[in-house]
Formats: C-alpha cells, sequence, structure tokens
C-alpha cells in the first residue's frame, strides 16, 4: 500500500499540528518538516508582508504529482504533506509546511529537501514583497540561489 500524501493551497493559517498528524505512522522512524516563515528584510529592504498568488487547480495539480513522484521514488513507504498559502502574510507567517515520514532518517531528509527545492521550480506560486517604504516587488521563485554580485548574502531557500 503506498503511502499517503495531502496536497493543499490555502487561505487559513497552516497547521503544522496537522502536518505531523496526517505523515505520523508507526511503520516510520523518522519525521521531517520544513516550515517556511516570511522573512523581516531581503536584499536589503525591510520587508513588512509578502503577497502569494495561486493558480490553486494547476498548483494542486503539479503539486501532487511532485508528492507522487518522490513517493515512487522511495518505493510508496512515505507519507506526504504539503501546503500552500494563497494571500498576504505578515513577517513571521507560515507559508509553506511540508511534512515527511520514511521509515529511515536519510530518506526522510531527503525527501524533504527534494519537496522544497521541486516546489519553487515547478508549481505556478508567485510571491510578491511589500516594504516597509510602501513600494512592492514580484520576487522570482528559485531554490537555491545568490543574490547580486558583492553581495554579502549566502544562499537562501526562497518560501
Amino acid at each position: 500500500m503506498p503511502g499517503k500524501i495531502h496536497v493543499s493551497v490555502t487561505t487559513k493559517p497552516i497547521d503544522i499540528t496537522a502536518a505531523h498528524d496526517f505523515v505520523a505512522d508507526p511503520a516510520h522512524g523518522a519525521f521531517n518538516s520544513f516550515i517556511g516563515a516570511v522573512r523581516r528584510t531581503n536584499l536589503g529592504k525591510d520587508v513588512v508582508g509578502v503577497s502569494y498568488d495561486v493558480f490553486e487547480p494547476l498548483a494542486e495539480k503539479v503539486l501532487l504529482k511532485l508528492c507522487e513522484k518522490v513517493r515512487d521514488s522511495y518505493g510508496g513507504k512515505i507519507n506526504i504533506y504539503l501546503a500552500h498559502y494563497k494571500g498576504r502574510l505578515d513577517v513571521g507567517g507560515i507559508s509553506v509546511a511540508i511534512a515527511v515520514s520514511t521509515p529511515h532518517r536519510a530518506e526522510s531528509f531527503e525527501a524533504c529537501r527534494t519537496l522544497i527545492e521541486e516546489l519553487k521550480h515547478s508549481a505556478p506560486i508567485w510571491k510578491q514583497e511589500h516594504y516597509a517604504d510602501g513600494d512592492s516587488e514580484w520576487v522570482q521563485g528559485h531554490a537555491l540561489c545568490q543574490h547580486g554580485q558583492g553581495d554579502d548574502h549566502k544562499s537562501h531557500i526562497h518560501a
């Protein structure tokens, strides 16, 4: 029997306890999660919030296919919960939650990392940052990225 998958795009606050409860499995010894939250600064600008625009029907289809691909790559022995927020969030708000459970820890870490990286490359989700100075800017979705030449920022995972 293949592992369970939950995928959602929501305008309600993401419940990380629900994510954990969904993937919990007595046959699994490893649980891993990624929680993406709106950070206070980006590229030297003071961020006050982020808006996520999502084409829901396509996003849910793309995210489900991604989860199925990851599940199948582990022989079906993985449970996956993936939720992404749609709408505006203030600094600290949870934008994405991914939880996985697997029989062993290496699989759990790898699967969780794969899911967030692939989500950033393939899901029709657009991010607009709102700044303290009243300006706003659409931000390109990417996985690990470096910002600018000579920038003192290290690689960031955008969520």
